[in-house]
């Protein structure tokens, strides 16, 4: 059995447990080798594996709203116009969440901490992907009112 059949399987057999909520995953077609390329990215004139960026959310708010959350991604990676294959969070008791939507071109990943205004996120996208675009959508959802943002070239060429 594939394993997109069992998560399939999985949704509709029922658990002894309380009900979960199901992730659904994307089925992404396959693409022959030589369509594929290395998907390195070019970053002001430097090639790279993929560029990363490390943002801190600073006095924001909606944080611990798991649903904003996931739509909040949803929409970077339509802003990055990158490609989402899957996306899960869980949300920690009393308050939090972590997560990551996981996109053919990499992932972003978020963690919260609600009490501190607090969050951080990782976004790190190769080929031809804009992670930059990714920034507005975060401080506008989560109306940070301090956005840091550092920039990791990872698997830089020379």
């Amino acid at each position: 059995m594939t394993r997109q059949n069992a998560l399939l399987r999985a949704k509709n057999e029922p658990s002894g447990r309380a009900a979960k909520k199901v992730a659904h995953v994307a089925v992404v077609k396959p693409v022959e080798a030589e369509e594929r390329g290395d998907h390195f990215a070019t970053r002001n004139g430097i090639r790279c594996a993929g560029v990363h960026l490390i943002v801190d959310l600073r006095s924001a708010t909606g944080l611990d709203d798991i649903d904003l959350i996931d739509a909040t991604l949803r929409r970077c990676v339509a802003a990055a116009e990158a490609t989402l294959l899957h996306i899960h969070l869980h949300h920690f008791h009393p308050n939090g969440v972590s997560g990551v939507a996981v996109l053919a071109e990499s992932h972003i990943s978020i963690h919260t901490w609600p009490d501190a205004g607090y969050a951080a996120v990782d976004i790190f996208m190769c080929g031809k992907a804009y992670p930059d675009a990714c920034i507005p959508v975060l401080r506008e959802a989560f109306k940070a009112e301090h956005v840091e943002v550092n920039e990791i070239l990872r698997g830089r060429e020379g």
